[in-house]
């Protein structure tokens, strides 16, 4: 949602990411309605509604061919950038692999080829890339060195996506054509923003995406050298020369039509007034942050984009308090790995460098006033982002409405390190010796236990993470209901508590603090036990969490490795809430689920513990970062037992399977889905969404518990008597076997 003004109206961000995708021109949108709302005909159609539209495609395709300098009939019109990439890449090398199977690229490509020439390479292919140089520039001559008496083409992109960088086109289509080979290029990102006349560049083959040019998506082109013959690429009827069939979307074909006429029309001026505020924008940073390093070629780029790197801040830290400039990130760090862009990597950028690295792309709705503002921010939140510059800071941020996940890369429990890495680094350390030790790190169990007399053992627990929900009292709580449950979960009770603070004291203000340790305060003393003491450290992002202390009878220990066969399998909180808090925090989920998420990670697994030491329960575990199923595999492969999952039976929150659906599904999860692979068997009817509901990173998820057959009956009724309403039979434990979950 957009973001209120000091005038109370709703202010949207500033535009500054243009490479991804552009908004549709308003002489695109009026020329398109005409096709939305009154004809409506099919092109092939030889009545007057088709031949109306029929005349309105060709007309496009003349526009599109008079911007690239081309004819007409070399103009195919397909669904966008990537398929006209697909259909170059792979139709060349179809038509073509007797002569050879050989084909040149380069790193920075788009994945659109980059993964075309991956699968053409699982078919035989041999696929080599040339290197670019610091500043992301391709040397013909090494292009050169690349060919091959095999070589059927070569595809380098005219100007990349991220730094701008423009490829010396001509002189590779040169070489090529000297060797009797055809070259590609994805233009993209440089139609309507530099000249693009095929005949100047020599290329066989041009890709066109129309939403880079202010024309709809799903609409581009491929523009076709007359005697370059492809393979039929979508079979049918005879659209597209016969070669790409389907009823064309003329209305869109209409914009892009359109959008190349505007581009051809204000293609030096617009460059040029581009170019002006490119540079504004990034002779601002470079005065305010002399270290700042800019990306890509100086001069052979693109008028419009500027990467530019900012050493010792991680650019999806900037992203994420820069809330009112929309621009993108060159590298992501995650909790167990950084993730650079294939292009960065590329051009051999420090991962220093490469971490604090943002894209702002520039187009025909910035104005002055938008640079100067976003100048403004950008500066203001690197400084108060940079080491250096929080050693300085004087002043504590002001206070306000805090939106807490918007200072974290990842989302509670989810951040967790992944849990193949986890367990080789634990199979590493030494075994406890001490005969005292009932629980260590020979069990998967998140509490440790031991024994101080015959009657009493100490069991005690340590958890902490960064942000789930916004809201710093919310987050206090949650984090505190979760560091309780691993003690709930053993059969213990809890004593006492110490906190653990990470805190950002020049991003947030002291208030968000104490906002947080006074919802943990509370969730404790809810619990019955005080925080009595703790530690704090400067941090970069907010990470809250509990050590908690507490005890057990030490003959009446639960672990998660004692499941037995015949045992039955409860859950006691519905799944999806990592889902759901990833969707929040993009902002794809309302108040009323965010209310109804925080109230089940609040819960206290307390009366599900109370309820659960009255009957034979074999084994125990609470539902956290690794998920049900990652659960579940360290108590059946802990156990020596297989188990069955019944999926229509488990307890879901509803708009987590739709969320899922559309995506919103965090890193922790897929990571999860991948530990659990090797031991999971999917029944056919369990479909992707689901797969990643039952692997969903849960934060304060519910107790998983493993109960003797004839008492689940009994303990189920206990639980829903005292208000645990979602408690649910799962599945149950099969037989003796290496911990194989089969899914149904």
């Amino acid at each position: 949602m957009d973001e209120p003004s000091r005038s109370g109206h709703m202010q949207r961000p500033i535009y500054l990411d243009y490479n991804a995708t552009t908004p549709i021109h308003p002489e695109v949108a009026d020329a398109m309605l005409p096709f939305i709302r009154e004809h409506f005909g099919n092109p092939s159609s030889a009545h007057w509604y088709g031949v109306q539209a029929r005349k309105a495609v060709e007309q496009a395709r003349s526009k599109v061919a008079a911007l690239l300098r081309c004819d007409p009939d070399e103009i195919v019109f397909t669904s966008g950038g990537s398929e006209a990439n697909n259909a170059a890449v792979k139709g060349i090398a179809l038509r073509f692999r007797d002569r050879g199977r050989h084909i040149v690229t380069s790193p920075i490509e788009h994945p659109a080829i980059l993964e075309v020439c991956a699968y053409l390479e699982s078919q035989g292919f041999t696929i080599t890339m040339v290197p670019v140089d610091a500043e992301g520039l391709i040397a013909p001559r090494d292009v050169a060195a690349a060919l091959r008496p095999d070589t059927v083409l070569i595809s380098i992109m005219l100007a990349n996506n991220e730094v701008g960088t423009i490829q010396p086109i001509a002189e590779i289509a040169a070489l090529a054509h000297e060797r009797g080979i055809l070259l590609h290029t994805d233009a993209a990102q440089a139609v309507g923003k530099i000249p693009v006349a095929v005949d100047t560049l020599g290329v066989d083959l041009l890709s066109i995406a129309g939403h880079k040019l202010y024309a709809p998506k799903g609409v581009g082109v491929l523009y076709l050298r007359r005697g370059v013959e492809l393979p039929k690429f979508i079979h049918g009827a005879g659209h597209e020369r016969n070669l790409r069939a389907g009823t064309e979307n003329v209305a869109a074909i209409v914009g892009l039509g359109m959008a190349c006429e505007i581009a051809a029309r204000d293609l030096e001026e617009e460059g040029r007034r581009l170019a002006r505020l490119r540079d504004r924008l990034q002779g601002g940073l470079e005065a305010r942050f002399p270290s700042c390093r800019v990306n890509g070629h100086r001069e052979r780029r693109l008028p419009n984009t500027l990467s530019v790197s900012f050493p010792g801040v991680e650019a999806n830290t900037i992203l994420a308090e820069l809330d009112q400039v929309a621009c993108s990130a060159g590298a992501a760090c995650h909790a167990d790995q950084v993730t650079i862009s294939h292009v960065l990597e590329a051009m051999r950028l420090p991962v220093e460098v490469a971490m604090g690295t943002l894209r702002l792309s520039v187009g025909r709705m910035t104005t002055e006033a938008e640079i100067e503002r976003s100048l403004e921010l950008i500066t203001e939140t690197v400084h108060r982002l940079l080491p250096a510059e929080r050693a300085r800071e004087s002043e504590e941020p002001a206070a306000g409405e805090i939106r807490l996940t918007r200072y974290t890369h990842g989302l509670g429990c989810a951040c967790k390190l992944r849990p193949q890495l986890l367990e080789r680094v634990l199979a590493d350390l030494p075994r406890p010796t001490d005969p005292n030790v009932l629980v260590g790190l020979e069990s998967s169990d998140d509490a440790a236990v031991y024994r101080i007399s015959d009657t009493v053992a100490i069991v005690n627990t340590v958890d902490f993470f960064t942000p789930i929900v916004d809201d710093p009292y919310e987050f206090g709580a949650i984090a505190a209901a979760n560091a309780l449950s691993d003690i709930y979960a053993m059969g213990g009770r809890p004593l006492f508590a110490l906190s653990i603070v990470g805190f950002p004291s020049s991003r947030l203000p002291i208030e968000a603090l104490r906002r947080i340790l006074r919802g943990a305060s509370d969730k404790a003393a809810e619990a019955g036990i005080s925080i009595i003491g703790g530690h704090t450290v400067e941090d970069t992002e907010p990470k809250y969490g509990l050590a908690v202390t507490g005890i057990v009878d030490p003959a009446r220990v639960l672990t998660n490795s004692r499941a037995r066969p015949g045992d039955k399998l409860i859950l006691t909180k519905p799944l999806g809430v990592g889902i759901i808090c990833t969707a929040l925090k993009r902002q794809m989920a309302g108040e009323g689920l965010a209310k109804r998420v925080v109230a089940v990670m609040g819960e206290l697994n307390r009366v599900s513990a109370e309820c659960m030491l009255r009957h034979d329960v074999s084994a125990c575990t609470d539902v956290t970062g690794f998920g049900l199923l990652g659960h579940l595999k360290e108590m059946t492969t802990g156990s020596g037992v297989d188990a069955t999952v019944r999926g229509a039976a488990v307890p879901v929150i509803p708009e987590a399977l739709d969320l899922a659906r559309a995506g919103m599904v965090p890193g922790g999860t897929e990571n999860n889905l991948a530990f659990i692979a090797p031991h999971v068997e999917w029944g056919r009817e369990i479909t992707p969404p689901m797969q990643a509901v039952l692997s969903d990173a849960q934060t304060s998820g519910g107790l998983l518990i493993a109960v003797r057959p004839d008492a689940c009956d009994r303990l189920l009724a206990d639980l829903h008597a005292h208000g645990i309403a979602s408690a649910a039979c799962i599945g149950e434990v099969t037989f003796p076997g290496r911990g194989t979950i089969r899914v149904m």
